[in-house]
């Protein structure tokens, strides 16, 4: 008789890492996040990175992108995923530094950071565009490493960067706008999209 594949007991102690970051592998993607969000220009995009002088201390708008740019990635579409993923999700734990956000700091920080954070996209998406798992060269950013594409089917014409360019901002555009409905949904009903699609499946079948 073949045997099964058991897990653990869940009440058994357990001595995990007492780094954060031993959970976060050396090629995990965050990783990338974290070099890339720390590298860009805050103020040169439009954020306003000065600490207010009065009333409760905010987020810093470093951390608040490595969120926006996590969720983008793993098209994470509501600021209340985002608040649950950075309370259960390791990787998000490590680029918060275990910080639990609620998900108004997280939706406020869009509706008055729209335009910075769509530039912000738009150049993590060309970076991840030259940064490619097979077939390429090593590239460093600060103390990480990670590979590079140089494949002449990756040259671009100007039409054809234009082209893609324009292709990044819709698609940008796509995943703010479901996040601004996904919020709205969640302000006027106090349901998460999602669970808000499933209600009124479960109400039409009852009139079936």
């Amino acid at each position: 008789m073949g045997q099964i594949i058991e897990g653990i007991d869940r009440h058994q102690a357990l001595l995990f890492p007492e780094c954060l970051d031993d959970y976060v592998g050396e090629d995990s993607a965050v990783r990338v996040i974290d070099a890339f969000v720390e590298m860009i220009d805050l103020a040169g995009l439009g954020f306003n990175a000065a600490p207010a002088a009065t009333a409760r201390p905010g987020y810093h708008p470093r951390l608040m992108l490595r969120i926006y740019l996590y969720g983008y990635l793993n098209q994470i579409q509501s600021s209340q995923r985002l608040e649950r993923e950075c309370g259960r999700n390791l990787e998000l734990i490590w680029l918060t530094g275990r910080l639990k956000l609620d998900f108004k700091s997280i939706a406020d920080f869009r509706k008055d950071n729209g335009r910075a954070i769509r530039k912000v996209c738009q150049q993590f998406v060309a970076l991840c565009r030259d940064i490619h798992p097979r077939d390429a060269n090593l590239v460093a950013i600060d103390d990480s490493r990670f590979m590079a594409v140089k494949a002449k089917a990756k040259n671009y014409t100007r039409s054809k960067l234009r082209q893609k360019l324009g292709e990044i901002d819709k698609a940008i555009e796509r995943y703010l706008g479901e996040m601004d409905r996904a919020d709205e949904v969640f302000e006027q009903t106090g349901t998460a999209l999602p669970e808000a699609r499933m209600e009124r499946t479960l109400r039409k079948l009852e009139h079936l």
